[in-house]
């Protein structure tokens, strides 16, 4: 049987895995930026993480779309469990982030420490587990790989 198939693809490379980094990278940025406000208490570093914030839902969004072209796209990868965990935890992940954005968007650097801190901990904690689960699906069940 052939590999479970990306259908979100150019030239027959998967597009998902490509987008995922930025998300990721933007909400441990926004993570970091919450450490540094702990420590400097400069309010500077409370606008930086939530323009990273917002920047990471952007991209996040368009990283659940082309994942959803994914799994909607094909039936073996639909039927691995491993997917709905991904793309759970992600879910999860990105719900997290709404609602610290809008934190942060309403009530400013207030709202930071500790609960702006809290959820940027929780969501890249969930996002260890996620991006383990999106490493078993091309490395284990050899989404999007042509041998």
């Amino acid at each position: 049987m052939a590999n479970p198939r990306s259908t979100a693809s150019i030239g027959g490379h998967p597009v998902h895995p490509m987008i995922v980094p930025f998300p990721i990278a933007f909400f441990a940025a926004t993570f970091i930026c919450d450490l540094l406000f702990l420590f400097t208490d400069q309010s500077g570093w409370v606008s930086m993480s939530t323009w990273l914030l917002g920047t990471g839902l952007i991209m996040g969004a368009f990283a659940a779309v082309l994942g959803f072209i994914d799994v909607a796209g094909d039936a073996q990868i639909r039927s691995l469990a491993d997917v709905w965990l991904h793309a759970g935890g992600n879910v999860c992940a990105v719900l997290l982030q709404i609602y610290n954005w809008y934190l942060r968007y309403e009530y400013g650097a207030s709202v930071v420490l500790p609960t702006g801190l809290i959820l940027s901990l929780l969501v890249l904690l969930i996002l260890m587990f996620t991006a383990r689960k999106g490493w078993r699906l091309v490395y284990h069940h050899r989404v999007g790989v042509t041998e």
